[in-house]
């Protein structure tokens, strides 16, 4: 089996992780810790299969995970941001270069404006009285997706290689 297959198929697997952690949170705003955990552990295997270097690839891969833990746990403290959120962004971190994962946090932060303007004005409609709770793992999911698509489909790499 060729490192090329083994990338595609951990892209696949993150993926379909990403789309279990969307559905998750939307049932019981929550993601789970082995669903984080798994996705963390899959990070050396795409490491090794993408051929990238201890020093600096993937010491800088480390770098942004701790730095993206430290920011979003800040969140969490203050009360923004939910716990498997801070840990799904933070291993995500872990698969994604820096530059591409600035492109995940600006489509996650336009899913994340979109999705709680619907849910709010949903909430609104149903004159709900409780808090409202917004499943922000699928604004992550989306961008998480989204970047993977544009970043590591076959045609995405084709058409970026042209230009």
């Amino acid at each position: 089996m060729s490192t090329t297959t083994i990338h595609y198929g951990l892209l696949i697997a993150l993926a379909i992780a990403l789309v279990f952690a969307a559905f998750t949170d939307i049932q019981r705003r929550q993601i789970d810790n082995w669903l984080n955990g798994a996705i963390a552990l899959g990070a050396p295997l795409f490491w090794w299969a993408s051929g990238l270097s201890l020093w600096p690839d993937v010491a800088i891969q480390l770098g942004v995970a701790c730095a993206a833990f430290v920011l979003l746990a800040g969140l969490f403290a203050l009360k923004v941001m939910g716990g498997g959120d801070v840990k799904l962004l933070t291993v995500l971190a872990l698969w994604i270069p820096p530059e591409i994962f600035m492109q995940l946090l600006v489509i996650m932060a336009i899913a994340g404006g979109v999705l709680t303007i619907a849910m709010g004005a949903w909430h609104f409609l149903r004159r709900q009285k409780e808090r409202l709770a917004i499943p922000y793992g699928v604004a992550i999911a989306f961008g998480g997706l989204w970047v993977l698509a544009v970043n590591y489909l076959p045609a995405a790499a084709l058409a970026a290689s042209a230009q």
